[in-house]
């Protein structure tokens, strides 16, 4: 995330009935932000609303035996939810598409899989601060 009030975001000028191509600016007020790192994460809601609590397991990769401690919740409607998703999913293509693909299961990581391949030629990684929000 950059520190620059104002970030474009890509595709909200289709999003806002614009032209194709185009690019908004978006003021943002980063002051009272704060930044937490998460490994865990539980997906739950309601008909109208998404709910995702976020925490720390401090034993990763096992089933903890101590209680996971949440620090942070997300309530969003399920519009917003679906952009969110689209745009990780971006991201996360993008990352494997530079850094190799992303193992999801534990045991396979430790089990010590192949090295990733080198990205494709001419492959640069995304520019810091764009993205949505994602960068």
């Amino acid at each position: 995330m950059t520190d620059d009030p104002k970030t474009p975001i890509p595709g909200a000028a289709e999003n806002a009935g614009q032209q194709q191509g185009q690019q908004i600016q978006v003021t943002i007020d980063a002051s009272s932000m704060t930044s937490s790192y998460t490994n865990w994460y539980r997906v739950t809601g309601t008909p109208e609303e998404l709910i995702i609590d976020f925490g720390l397991n401090p034993q990763m990769g096992q089933i903890p035996t101590e209680p996971i401690k949440l620090t942070n919740r997300l309530v969003m409607n399920f519009y917003t939810a679906k952009r969110l998703m689209a745009h990780l999913q971006w991201a996360v293509s993008r990352h494997e598409q530079f850094f190799g693909v992303l193992e999801v299961d534990f045991q396979k990581r430790v089990r010590g899989a192949p090295p990733a391949p080198p990205p494709p030629a001419g492959l640069r990684p995304p520019t810091p601060g764009l993205g949505g929000g994602l960068g």
